[in-house]
């Protein structure tokens, strides 16, 4: 063989690799979306914007090397979301994003070979999504929504924004044993700041007005959202805080824009932002039984100064210099 032809043949065969990867960033890529909010949604709109967002970042546009496709379903719709789930991992997609526990826990049930990320999941462990954070295990890893010492926190905001608050209403599903936890966290936490705490199932919007109406019959009241099934009710729980005139401490920014008093919780959006991180990784050959799930990066306050006056509240100065965003 002439040395012409053979450095010719060696320069094809150090390319082939090149090649290989070039083909590969360009094969078009399949994302499943289980989001647990209706479809015309805004808060979910905007966690599915800023996930789409973090990929494009990453190299991943949609149209040109991945396709998504995306299942809305309102939160508490659970056979829904679980056929949702199976119809998803029937499409064996290369990872599925799953936002909040339940869309997390039907995929799981519903493929055990398909990569799933989660946002927004509270005790992920405690729900059997993962063995462990540091080694999630199996095909699931994600992001953890909060700790449950988070839950005392609240306690503390309603009795630093109003003092004279000496009964909270703790908003929680019944049947969830999450929502009993969080419950039990306030408990522990209540004496020491000399109050009480009272459960409010939240099954149904009739249930909430009509427990709330009999709790603001007693003075020195205030309320406390704890997420979960809250999420559903965000219209109404701020509608009746504000008629019964009740402070109330939210778990997220969207209850506070929505007219709330205060909010303290992790930034639901920017988990969709990290969770686009691992499934960038996980398209690029990683196994999510290899990633650690994470907890938030931040925790954000944010403050409504228009209904702090309505409720003829003056915000202290520790909590306005120390919020994250405030509301005029």
């Amino acid at each position: 063989m002439r040395r012409r032809d053979f450095i010719a043949g060696l320069g094809s065969a150090a390319a082939w690799p090149l090649v290989a990867r070039a083909q590969e960033r360009e094969r078009v890529r399949h994302i499943g979306v289980l989001m647990s909010q209706a479809a015309d949604n805004p808060e979910g709109q905007a966690r599915i914007a800023a996930f789409l967002q973090a990929l494009q970042q990453l190299g991943w546009t949609e149209g040109r090397n991945i396709r998504i496709d995306t299942r809305w379903s309102p939160a508490g719709n659970d056979v829904q979301i679980r056929n949702y789930a199976a119809e998803l991992a029937a499409l064996a997609p290369d990872v599925i994003l799953a936002s909040a526990y339940r869309p997390a826990a039907a995929l799981q049930q519903a493929t055990r070979t398909v990569p799933i990320v989660f946002a927004m999941v509270l005790d992920p462990v405690g729900g059997g999504i993962v063995e462990g954070l540091a080694r999630p295990g199996g095909n699931v890893t994600g992001f953890m929504q909060f700790e449950y010492s988070l839950s005392g926190k609240w306690l503390e905001l309603l009795k630093q924004i109003a003092p004279g608050v000496t009964r909270a209403a703790v908003f929680r599903d019944p049947s969830n044993p999450k929502g009993r936890d969080k419950f039990a966290v306030m408990q522990a936490v209540a004496p020491g700041l000399s109050m009480e705490v009272v459960p409010i199932n939240v099954r149904d919007a009739g249930e909430i007005e009509r427990a709330v109406a009999t709790f603001a019959r007693s003075a020195n009241g205030g309320l406390i959202a704890t997420g979960g099934p809250t999420t559903a009710h965000v219209q109404l729980i701020v509608a009746l805080a504000a008629r019964h005139r009740l402070p109330a401490v939210y778990p997220y920014r969207f209850f506070v824009s929505a007219g709330g008093l205060i909010s303290y919780g992790p930034d639901l959006i920017d988990q969709h932002r990290r969770a686009a991180g691992y499934v960038d990784r996980i398209l690029r050959g990683e196994k999510p039984a290899e990633l650690p799930v994470q907890a938030p990066s931040k925790y954000e306050l944010v403050l409504n100064l228009k209904t702090a006056k309505a409720l003829g509240l003056t915000i202290p100065e520790t909590l306005l210099a120390t919020a994250d965003d405030v509301i005029q």
